[in-house]
């Protein structure tokens, strides 16, 4: 296995992604879509999740495909993001038919950002906005770190941020996560610039630092001084592959992603985050053993999730209204 040429859920074919912020806010927005509508799914594990549209994603129901996902800041504001990708979709003609309507379905989940400094006092609410720039900007390219809805993303001790990373498996599939960092928990070993995620690692993707040589079992974060009646975080993200899989077989893959987020922060699904994975087929390579083929890229997209976690830490940068520093800033590293 080997990472995709673009290290990126771009490298699945037939996926874009857009992004777009505000950063007086220090807040945006991340769209994930394809040409045409695709197969998805979602697993929450977090317990304060905030999503717009994930009901429909369960096998049972009547819709099968979606237009787009969408990943935002500004808590329940950020839902709105949905809105303005939806709005744009429709004046496209996408949506599914109901007459002679278009209705776009936008499946979407947010993390809190409110108290990251930035500037949150505004008139109307700019996620509507966002959402609508994010789709346009969509393409194979985009930046990660501080960028799209990790703009103004916080861990419990370094900024957080978005995050990429693909794998190609020996048997041609390729797997690909889209990550926004915004933990309780501590994505660092023992608050130390090693990534847990390192176990992972390809070349130097994240630092290549490996991981540290002690071992303490009884470590855990110091949870930020924040009370709980103010202060929620989450992890949100989606896996997606090129095998032609189901919304069944999405849905596993999506429960299994989750592991990801487990090895690469410390606590994680926790009561005051919300952790969620979409998952999403291209259905671009067929598939002969479904079975088979769930079992080998639910432990690949663990692995390429965590990968993608420590990128979108590694690669966030430094802003006057930082609470919190970057990691490369605290650490002095300069690649």
């Amino acid at each position: 296995m080997q990472p995709g040429p673009r290290n990126s859920i771009t490298d699945v074919v037939g996926f874009l992604v857009g992004n777009s912020n505000d950063l007086n806010i220090n807040t945006g927005v991340t769209v994930f879509l394809a040409d045409k509508p695709f197969v998805a799914a979602v697993h929450v594990m977090g317990g304060a999740p905030g999503t717009r549209e994930t009901d429909l994603l369960s096998p049972d129901r009547l819709v099968k495909k979606v237009d787009c996902l969408v990943l935002a800041g500004g808590s329940a504001f950020g839902l709105d993001a949905a809105g303005g990708v939806s709005d744009a979709l429709a004046r496209m003609g996408r949506g599914f038919p109901v007459g002679n309507m278009r209705v776009p379905i936008v499946p979407s989940a947010i993390i809190f950002d409110l108290l990251n400094g930035g500037k949150k006092k505004w008139q109307s609410n700019l996620y509507t906005r966002l959402g609508k720039n994010a789709l346009e900007s969509a393409g194979v390219d985009f930046e990660i770190g501080s960028a799209g809805a990790g703009t103004g993303a916080t861990t419990c001790n370094l900024k957080g941020g978005l995050g990429t990373a693909s794998t190609k498996l020996k048997s041609g599939y390729t797997v690909g996560a889209l990550m926004i960092v915004n933990s309780l928990g501590s994505t660092t070993q023992y608050n130390e610039k090693n990534f847990w995620a390192a176990f992972w690692e390809f070349g130097s993707e994240f630092g290549g630092l490996g991981t540290t040589k002690k071992i303490k079992p009884d470590w855990t974060p110091t949870k930020p001084t924040f009370s709980s009646t103010d202060f929620d975080n989450t992890t949100i993200g989606i896996v997606a592959t090129d095998a032609e899989l189901d919304q069944a077989q999405l849905t596993r893959i999506a429960v299994a992603a989750h592991d990801g987020i487990a090895r690469a922060i410390v606590p994680s699904h926790t009561l005051f985050d919300g952790d969620l994975i979409f998952a999403a087929s291209s259905g671009t390579r067929e598939v002969q053993d479904p079975d088979e083929v769930v079992y080998e890229i639910s432990d690949v997209a663990a692995k390429t999730v965590s990968r993608a976690i420590a990128r979108g830490v590694f690669n966030a940068k430094c802003r006057d209204m930082d609470i919190v520093p970057s990691w490369k800033k605290k650490y002095e590293y300069y690649s």
